[in-house]
């Protein structure tokens, strides 16, 4: 495999190597030139080291630090598919497969993940160790079974050997995922549990308090519903984007085979190493037919040659059916995949939908009540406003008696008890009447 990188990877230029030599070279005076600058770090603006952990297949890790640009060279990847990871800006949810490699953003998870390697953001975040310490905990324990699985026995050996044979050839197991499948798989799992658990302690404090607002409607509840409203407006976008994306995966059967990067490596190796054994054989075959005559008896009869074209023909039509199979195998394996986490993130889904729709109907219940308090405010301001004007008729009968002019009836010393008795008895019929009329039009229950 070192070889192979050899090979494909540029040589570096020899100005860079000789510079970083002399970067550490003492000059004649005993000090080193360019003292506490490291001149291989030397980069153009945007391109500063960044931490990352690293995890292999065998579920060891460590910590390293690399450039931009050497990580784009690293995973092939463009630019701006390491921009998806930068946690400096917000990038919503997002599952992207690369030629070699997986971009994956899925809340606090931002990894890249390789046939060989996942390279994550070092963050203090517990998510985000917790992802690391499951996807060891996961690879070491497949080790650990493997092991156990070849200690079993000779017959579990060659059980064993024969399912080694198959996954070789792409003819996987029910119980087998590749390495960029477990890591994905993990993501996967760390973002619902994440997303899952904001929506339990979302709901935990929703529903007292949605409860509390309707048995007293204050200023204090009213803002506190409109934060919880808030909240679950955002973590309901958030969780419907990853939603959106597990669903857009699934329904593209070329994304979910472009994910799948430890099939291509293996066949890029192998059409590698095929090319190789190709051309030594051709060179062999060349330095023979230079070194020997040709005679028609060494040459191969037109049966043979009729022979060998059908079995390679044949060959390769047995290796195409074979890709094509293992290629739908693993696209349902992937599919399966992700389909257990689409079933988990549609569950937050519908959590979060059921607590809106709470919401809502908690909203719908307080205007009903603000509105029936509304009405009996009105209902009261009628009956006050009906008795107003009934009091305002003894007004009107005082006014009448306190003008300035004289009559027979204020020598009477029983006059003054009639004038209140007809003016009580009429004020009593006009409120009798304005009640009727608000009772025959419906306009208060009486």
């Amino acid at each position: 495999m070192a070889d192979l990188k050899e090979r494909l990877l540029p040589p570096k230029p020899a100005s860079a190597i000789n510079l970083r030599d002399n970067s550490y070279r003492a000059s004649a005076s005993g000090r080193i030139p360019f003292q506490g600058v490291d001149v291989s770090g030397l980069k153009k603006r945007g391109q500063g080291l960044r931490s990352w952990i690293r995890v292999d297949v065998t579920g060891n890790s460590q910590v390293i630090e690399v450039d931009k640009f050497s990580m784009m060279r690293r995973c092939d990847l463009p630019a701006r598919d390491l921009r998806l990871l930068d946690p400096l800006f917000v990038y919503p949810s997002t599952i992207l497969g690369r030629e070699k490699a997986i971009v994956v953003n899925l809340e606090q998870i931002r990894c890249i993940i390789t046939a060989d390697e996942v390279l994550l953001l070092n963050s203090l975040d517990s998510y985000v160790l917790q992802y690391v310490v499951e996807l060891q905990r996961r690879l070491q324990a497949a080790g650990v079974g493997e092991v156990w699985q070849q200690s079993e026995g000779p017959d579990s050996g060659r059980r064993r050997g024969s399912r080694n044979f198959d996954n070789m050839f792409g003819n996987t197991s029910p119980d087998y995922l590749p390495f960029e499948f477990r890591a994905l798989e993990v993501a996967l799992e760390a973002a619902c549990t994440f997303l899952d658990s904001q929506a339990a302690e979302l709901e935990i404090e929703a529903y007292p308090l949605l409860d509390e607002l309707t048995s007293k409607i204050s200023t204090l509840n009213l803002e506190r519903v409109r934060r919880l409203k808030s909240r679950l407006v955002a973590l309901t976008r958030r969780v419907q984007k990853v939603r959106d994306e597990i669903e857009q995966l699934m329904d593209d059967d070329g994304d979910m085979a472009e994910m799948y990067l430890t099939e291509k490596k293996r066949r890029m190796e192998s059409s590698f190493y095929g090319d190789q054994s190709l051309v030594g054989y051709r060179s062999n075959d060349g330095g023979l037919s230079l070194s020997a005559p040709v005679s028609p008896v060494s040459s191969p009869p037109d049966s043979s040659r009729k022979l060998e074209k059908c079995l390679s023909i044949a060959r390769s039509r047995h290796e195409s059916v074979r890709s094509s199979e293992s290629a739908t195998e693993n696209i349902e394996e992937l599919e399966m995949l992700l389909e257990a986490y689409f079933v988990v993130i549609d569950s937050t889904l519908n959590k979060l939908t059921s607590l809106k729709e709470y919401i809502d109907d908690t909203e719908d219940f307080i205007n009903i009540q603000l509105d029936n308090v509304r009405n009996q405010l009105i209902q009261f301001e009628l009956l006050l406003t009906t008795a107003t004007f009934v009091v305002a008729i003894f007004g009107v009968v005082a006014g009448i008696f306190g003008m300035n002019f004289e009559i027979s009836m204020f020598n009477n010393a029983g006059a003054f008890k009639w004038v209140l008795v007809i003016t009580g008895v009429s004020g009593a019929i006009i409120f009798s009447t304005f009640l009727w009329f608000f009772k025959h039009r419906r306009l208060m229950p009486l």
